[in-house]
């Protein structure tokens, strides 16, 4: 983490400021409560859909006793200065992904492994249970109001992939845990930032990417990637979270929606990552752009599982040697999955 965005007379001022009106939000009347929640990527991406929504209710259904005031875009703190900034009373809540920092988040990385999960809704469900029964250490010092997940990435490709040998030496851009899927598979991932991408495909740096399928039309990628292969790889997961100790500090009528919100969330942001997201993209790329979906046959898409398993039984050997329950976590992910 990089900690020199926070110099010490930084950290001291928010955490005075912070505990400034916290302090006068408990203590005086519940319409002065202001919450501060921030994210780091652009509000009109769905996981800010979900910020602003959860802001509405919890405004909604306070009767208006608490505002939320939203940062989005990395107007307040970026992806890696989230967690630190929740903790430091720079933000109230804090909105960022746990797949980015494994390291961080070492039982919940668990989630971003190639387990077929068939959406964002199945699998957001599954992220929230998980949580809530294994109660992951590495949450200890916070309170998780949300959690949800991408859909799992697909191969976006200029050309059709229809088996591991078109997928031979193609560039892909991929990040985290999708990196070793797709050299797994055979290809060669690339790693970039998300806003390099259009420009690297349009140039060839990258044949393609492996991430969730909105972005062929938020990134207008349908217009040079015409195929997407039907095979569900990786999900990112999110988690907005609060200083556990901070959540203790507000009026228990506020405490009991943001604990009703939660176990809401994960269902709407699901549903509309899935509908409005990406199939609303794959609408548009096919109309506007020809996009085709390409399905791999039966003996090939039990390759690709064959290909893919090792990593999983890679993490959880890893994990239950460093004292972790990786075994039963993943058992229990695929047994949430495969419920209806």
């Amino acid at each position: 983490m990089n900690r020199s965005r926070f110099t010490r007379h930084a950290v001291a001022a928010a955490f005075s400021a912070a505990a400034l009106s916290f302090g006068l939000a408990t203590s005086a009347s519940a319409a002065d409560i202001t919450l501060k929640y921030a994210f780091f990527a652009p509000e009109g991406t769905f996981p800010g859909q979900q910020m602003m929504q959860w802001a509405k209710e919890l405004e909604k259904r306070t009767d208006g006793k608490v505002k939320v005031d939203t940062y989005a875009g990395g107007t307040l703190l970026g992806a890696r200065e989230m967690w630190e900034g929740v903790t430091m009373g720079v933000t109230d809540i804090g909105l960022s992904a746990p797949s980015y920092d494994p390291g961080r988040f070492p039982l919940t990385a668990g989630m971003a492994l190639p387990l077929a999960f068939p959406d964002a809704t199945t699998a957001s469900r599954v992220l929230w249970e998980v949580t809530n029964e294994f109660e992951p250490k590495e949450f200890e010092q916070y309170k998780v109001i949300a959690m949800f997940t991408s859909e799992p990435g697909y191969l976006m490709t200029r050309e059709a992939v229809r088996s591991s040998d078109d997928l031979d030496g193609m560039r892909v851009r991929a990040t985290g845990s999708g990196v070793p899927v797709i050299n797994a598979l055979g290809g060669s991932a690339v790693g970039m930032a998300m806003p390099e991408v259009p420009q690297a495909v349009q140039t060839g740096v990258v044949d393609g990417v492996m991430t969730s399928r909105e972005v062929l039309q938020d990134f207008r990628l349908a217009e040079s990637l015409k195929y997407v292969t039907d095979y569900p790889m990786v999900v990112t997961t999110f988690a907005a979270v609060m200083d556990k100790n901070r959540f203790e500090k507000l009026p228990d009528d506020v405490k009991q929606v943001i604990e009703e919100l939660g176990d809401e969330m994960h269902a709407w942001t699901g549903h509309y990552h899935d509908v409005e997201n990406v199939q609303g993209a794959l609408k548009w790329s096919a109309d506007e752009h020809g996009l085709q979906i390409v399905e791999l046959s039966d003996d090939e898409y039990a390759e690709w599982d064959a290909k893919l398993e090792p990593l999983v039984n890679q993490w959880i050997e890893e994990a239950n040697k460093r004292g972790l329950p990786g075994s039963e976590y993943i058992e229990r992910v695929v047994e949430l999955r495969d419920q209806q």
